[in-house]
């Protein structure tokens, strides 16, 4: 049985010993609540008040006659998992309760310390991240759902340089140094439709986190960032479900009690592009495949070869088993699975024969499971099981030399996570734990004409501890959280110490100072071989690091802040440098003159993220400006001198606004950023010389970038338990014609010829969604 087999025995194995051990209990002398109710009203001269529905298929046995009113319902509570809440000296009321020792354990000491901070259901916490809770979410131009990695782009220091969600940067740093985790499990695929949608269904996400710096010692990897996503860890006791559709996808979720101990979440989605073409679907595959062997074939003339017969789905599938076996043990169960597939024709021009049929397939598979123990009111623990997996292979038919290229990279993600979270006092909690992992990467590659066959495989196994603590203030006027991790990876023998710090302090009722800092290092990373890999649409493939000619990536950031709050008024201003080193030059796709060189460098990026916010009782608009001057250096290249970094984009500018007022809302807002660096070539070339000679790298700017969404939503209500929503939406409204990327090529003749990469146009959507 293979490994993934095994792991689904195991966690089935183990939930029925679970349920069969947790389940079974000793009614001989258990009652029915009410008539134990009944009994206790007419001893203690009081009146219970409750729903029906409350307190229906609970028993418990009639409480010894010797116990006080107090130890009374006290026992009420811990046999029924209700509330009994003493109103006055002859009322109680019962109402159904969350866990008894969660609102110790899990209480947050970092505290909401601006609220709205761009629309509503976005936060800021004192330890520096931003939250963002998707039931909340207000609107953001462009976009009629709160997607989980679009919605962070328009945070100040979060972009993306080419308007795909497989290419988010932040604070100059690559997407591959994001670590993104769904319910603590690390995903290698953040996106749909080659990463122009979000890969996670937000109706099943409960909340995000993203720290860009100080984040906690729980967290390895990442060393640009975290984006932490959740889904809700409580039982509702409460039917939820949903479904939707708009021009791109149909999707539905659904929250489901199975009886007052568990509950099971599941959603899924499915795009609708290989059943009805849309003028939103006809934008992006024009995005995606504009430089892609679809569209231009890297094999002779491309007039001499034709692509047709595109057929193009996507679709996710997630679910989490909820179990809270007593009130102090919980066992949840978790999976998604991500998958886009691509295929299409190719013949020769004057062919009448059999077309070659290219494929492209991308899919991420994870699971999981946690257990977790309340063993008193201050200690927890939780133990997690993880196995992800990720998958990229395409099949390539060069018609013109009669080949055909498979290509494959996997990863196989399997860990262990160990926590222990002690609460000292009101004012102070620790965190201590154990984690490891095992990452085997793979890369392969197999060509018929000549044959021939490539395949690398890497293994890395990373075992790390980490202590912190959480204090905060009496007065809740200072928080600071300070910790240490340590990761010794095993085939290097090395060991990684890495401290981390976020301290904030309330200087008045109006003012807010923090500072953040961290050492961060992570052994995977992604790179670009060629630039028609993989059909030229997916060109990255993960590598691991060999501490040879691909190091371990390490990174050195501090940040320092300051917010002014008052009156729906926010003001925020933050400084932040960050070093990161171990990077190679096919990490960062060149395509100039050091696209087939192999050096390792590392860049710095300084910089300062503004923003202004003012909401009113309908109405709130913001405007973020963010600079940062990102530079490589690399021994080997332009003489061991600093130039621009590939991402480096000087100066970003935000403005927008929304109004949310009864059942409407509306968003409008203009997106602008100078252009990224490009390498011309020099005006003489050398003809003599296949390769195009350059000038000075990345000295060149493309053009600046400007962008003008906006978006709409409307809610109806039919019943009490069921709602719907309609939605319209336009990005890129004036259909401006921006630029995302320049290089340049050779043709046939010799002539040296620009090729530039444009963003979507104007792209509508629309979106019909119910509730119930």
């Amino acid at each position: 049985m293979n490994r993934k087999g095994v792991l689904y025995l195991f966690i089935i194995l183990l939930f029925l010993s679970l349920s069969s051990s947790f389940a079974q209990s000793d009614s001989k002398t258990k009652r029915p609540l009410t008539e134990v109710l009944t009994v206790l009203e007419s001893r203690f001269s009081i009146n219970f008040t409750y729903l029906d529905q409350t307190i229906a298929n609970k028993n418990i046995s009639i409480p010894s006659e010797i116990l006080s009113l107090e130890n009374t319902l006290e026992y009420l509570r811990s046999g029924t998992n209700l509330d009994f809440i003493i109103l006055n000296a002859t009322s109680v009321v019962i109402s159904k309760r969350s866990n008894p020792f969660s609102n110790f354990i899990t209480q947050k000491l970092e505290e909401v310390t601006i609220n709205n901070f761009l629309t509503k259901g976005i936060s800021k916490r004192s330890d520096g991240k931003i939250n963002i809770k998707t039931e909340d979410f207000g609107i953001l131009p462009g976009l009629l759902e709160p997607d989980v990695l679009q919605s962070i782009q328009a945070l100040p220091g979060v972009m993306s340089v080419d308007e795909r969600i497989s290419n988010i940067n932040v604070r100059g740093g690559s997407h591959d140094q994001n670590l993104i985790l769904w319910d603590g499990i690390k995903m290698y695929q953040s996106g749909h439709f080659f990463g122009l949608v979000s890969a996670f269904n937000p109706y099943l996400t409960k909340e995000v986190n993203v720290s860009k710096n100080g984040t906690s010692v729980k967290f390895g990897d990442g060393v640009s960032s975290v984006i932490d996503m959740q889904l809700s860890n409580n039982l509702d006791q409460e039917f939820k479900a949903g479904a939707g559709f708009n021009l791109i996808h149909a999707d539905a979720f659904a929250k489901v009690p199975l009886d007052e101990k568990t509950e099971i979440q599941v959603s899924a989605r499915r795009s609708v592009t290989d059943f009805i073409f849309t003028p939103t679907y006809d934008q992006y595959r024009q995005r995606v495949f504009q430089d892609s062997d679809f569209s231009n074939p890297q094999q002779g003339d491309a007039s001499d070869v034709i692509s047709n017969n595109e057929r193009f789905y996507f679709y996710d599938i997630a679910a989490k088993f909820l179990y809270n076996i007593t009130d102090q043990d919980q066992f949840r169960f978790n999976f998604l699975t991500i998958n886009n597939k691509l295929t299409y024709d190719q013949q020769a021009n004057e062919d009448s024969g059999i077309p070659l049929r290219n494929q492209l397939e991308q899919n991420n598979f994870a699971t999981g499971f946690e257990y977790l123990k309340y063993w008193n009111s201050k200690l927890t623990t939780t133990a997690q099981f993880y196995y992800t997996n990720y998958d990229l292979k395409a099949t390539n038919f060069n018609i013109a030399n009669d080949q055909r290229i498979n290509q494959n990279n996997n990863v196989n993600d399997l860990g262990i996570k160990i926590n222990a979270t002690n609460h000292i006092d009101d004012n102070l909690k620790i965190h201590g734990g154990y984690q490891f992992s095992e990452v085997i990467i793979s890369n392969a590659e197999d060509t018929n004409n000549p044959n021939t066959e490539q395949f690398i495989k890497e293994v890395v196994r990373t075992h790390s501890i980490y202590g912190e603590a959480e204090f905060t203030s009496a007065n809740k006027n200072t928080y600071a959280r300070i910790g240490l991790r340590t990761n010794y990876i095993e085939k290097f023998s090395e060991f990684f110490t890495e401290p981390r710090l976020s301290v904030s302090h309330k200087l008045n009722n109006d003012f807010r100072l923090e500072f953040l800092s961290e050492l961060k290092s992570q052994t995977t990373s992604q790179i670009i071989d060629l630039q028609n890999d993989f059909l030229g649409i997916e060109k990255r493939r993960w590598i691991l690091s060999n501490n040879e000619n691909i190091p371990i990536i390490k990174s050195v950031q501090a940040a320092a802040g300051i917010h002014y709050n008052k009156n729906k008024l926010l003001i925020s201003v933050e400084a932040f440098i960050k070093n990161v080193e171990g990077i190679t030059t096919q990490s960062q796709g060149f395509q100039n003159q050091f696209q087939f060189l192999e050096d390792i460098g590392k860049f710095q990026v300084r910089g300062i993220d503004f923003l202004i916010n003012k909401q009113f009782e309908y109405f709130g608009t913001w405007l973020s400006y963010s600079y940062s001057k990102n530079d490589y250096v690399f021994k080997n290249l332009n003489e061991g001198n600093p130039f621009p970094n590939n991402i480096d984009v000087r100066h970003a500018v935000t403005f927008a606004s929304a109004y949310d007022i009864d059942n409407l809302k509306f968003a409008l807002g203009f997106n602008w950023h100078s252009g990224r660096p490009q390498t011309l070539p020099l005006e003489l070339q050398d003809q003599a010389n296949a390769q195009i000679d350059y000038t000075t790298p990345n000295s060149g700017r493309i053009s600046d970038y400007f962008r003008t969404d906006l978006s709409a939503t409307y809610q109806l209500k039919f019943a009490d338990k069921l709602d719907a929503s309609i939605g319209a939406s336009i990005w890129n409204l004036f259909d401006r014609e921006n630029i995302i990327n320049t290089y340049h090529v050779k043709n046939t003749d010799g002539e040296t010829i620009t090729i530039d990469n444009l963003s979507l146009g104007i792209t509508p959507n629309v979106s019909f969604r119910l509730r119930f």
